[in-house]
C-alpha cells in the first residue's frame, strides 16, 4: 500500500467530523433559537415584575440568553429549561437592584398589562381585560415584596412550589405560606377596592 492511499482515509475521516461537527453546532443554534422563541415572554415578565422598567427588563432577558450562548454546550444537561432559564434572569435582575440599590417605585403597570394573553375577544373585550389586568396588577404592586415574588412566579408565571423555592432560594413550605398570604392580601385588596366603586 502506498502513501497516497492511508493518507486518503485520514483526510476523509477529518472531513466527516467536520461536517458532523458543523451539523452538531447548526442544532445547538437551533434549539437556542427555540429557547428564545419559546420563553422570552416569560423572561419578560419575570424581570419586568421586578424592576418595574421596560428597558431594564428587555436588557435582563437579553443577557440572560447572552450567558445562555456562552454556556449551550451544557444546554442538554438541564432537566428543565423553563425554571433553569427564570432562575438566571432572576439573579440578574435582583443583582441589578442589589447594584441600583433602589427601586424604581412607577405605576406603569401597563407594560406588563400588554403583554398578557388577551387572544380570541374582541376590541371592546380586550380592553375590558387590560383594564382589569391593570387594576390586578396595581394591587399584586402594594403587596410586600416576598409575597410579591411568589405570587407573581406562581400566578403569571405558573410555577409550582417546588420551582419557585428553587428560583428563590427558599424552601417549599416558606413558599406555600407566602403565597398563603399573597393570596389572601390580594383578596383584601381587590374587595376594599371594590367597596370604593
Amino acid at each position: 500500500m502506498s502513501a497516497s492511499h492511508t493518507l486518503i482515509p485520514f483526510w476523509m475521516e477529518i472531513a466527516d467530523r467536520a461536517v458532523h461537527d458543523e451539523t452538531r453546532q447548526h442544532a445547538k443554534d437551533e434549539a437556542l433559537a427555540a429557547l428564545v422563541e419559546q420563553y422570552a415572554g416569560t423572561l419578560y415578565r419575570v424581570a419586568f415584575s421586578v424592576l418595574r422598567n421596560p428597558t431594564d427588563a428587555e436588557d435582563a432577558v437579553q443577557e440572560a440568553f447572552l450567558r445562555v450562548l456562552r454556556h449551550r454546550d451544557g444546554l442538554d444537561e438541564v432537566r428543565d429549561h423553563r425554571v433553569w432559564l427564570i432562575r438566571i434572569v432572576w439573579n440578574i435582575v435582583l443583582d441589578r437592584k442589589r447594584r441600583a440599590k433602589t427601586r424604581p417605585e412607577t405605576d406603569d403597570v401597563e407594560d406588563l398589562a400588554r403583554v398578557l394573553p388577551a387572544n380570541g375577544l374582541s376590541a371592546e373585550e380586550r380592553a375590558a381585560a387590560a383594564q382589569h389586568h391593570a387594576h390586578v396588577l396595581s394591587c399584586v404592586e402594594q403587596l410586600p415584596a416576598k409575597e410579591r415574588e411568589v405570587l407573581v412566579l406562581s400566578a403569571f408565571e405558573e410555577l409550582s412550589s417546588v420551582e419557585i423555592a428553587s428560583i428563590l432560594g427558599i424552601t417549599e413550605s416558606s413558599v406555600r405560606s407566602r403565597l398563603f398570604r399573597a393570596r389572601n392580601l390580594m383578596a383584601d385588596l381587590l374587595r376594599y377596592q371594590r367597596s370604593l366603586r
